[in-house]
C-alpha cells in the first residue's frame, strides 16, 4: 500500500474554514525552527501565533507542504512561509477552539504523487550551532 498523505494539512484547512464560517479569528501557532521564514521579533520561547484571518493576510495559501501568507507586522509586509510539519495548532483566538498536534523535528515525506515543485521560497538555511535547549518530560 502507498503512503498516505498527512491529515494535519487537511485539518487545517478545515478549522480555518470553520473559524471563517462561524466569524471567529483563526490563528496558527507556530514551533520555529530554520525552515521557518516568520518575522524574527515576535517569536517568544520558539513560537509564533499568526493570525490567518483573511483580513489580516494576502494571497493565504495551505497546502499538504506548507502555509504561505503574506502579512504586515509594525507596517513591513512579510512573505510568511511556515512548512506543515512546524504547525503546533490552528485555533479561534475568540474562544480557543481548534486543533492541536505534535510538531515534528523533521519533515514526513510525503508521497511521490503528491509533490509538488519546489516553493517560491526556500527554507531558511540552517543555523551552524545547535540549540543548548533540551525537551525534559
Amino acid at each position: 500500500m502507498s503512503r498516505l498523505i498527512p491529515t494535519t494539512a487537511y485539518l487545517i484547512r478545515a478549522i480555518h474554514e470553520w473559524c471563517i464560517d462561524n466569524s471567529l479569528t483563526p490563528h496558527l501557532l507556530v514551533k520555529v525552527d530554520a525552515h521557518t521564514r516568520v518575522p524574527m521579533a515576535y517569536v517568544k520561547n520558539g513560537e509564533i501565533v499568526l493570525n490567518v484571518n483573511f483580513t489580516a493576510v494576502k494571497d493565504l495559501h495551505i497546502d499538504n507542504e506548507a502555509v504561505v501568507f503574506s502579512a504586515r507586522f509594525n507596517g513591513v509586509a512579510q512573505h510568511i512561509y511556515v512548512p506543515m510539519h512546524r504547525v503546533a495548532g490552528i485555533f479561534a483566538r475568540e474562544n480557543g477552539q481548534g486543533m492541536f498536534f505534535e510538531v515534528q523535528d523533521v519533515p514526513p515525506e510525503l508521497p511521490e504523487s503528491t509533490q509538488s515543485a519546489p516553493s517560491a521560497v526556500p527554507p531558511a538555511p540552517t543555523p551552524d550551532k545547535k540549540s543548548h535547549l533540551k525537551v525534559v518530560k
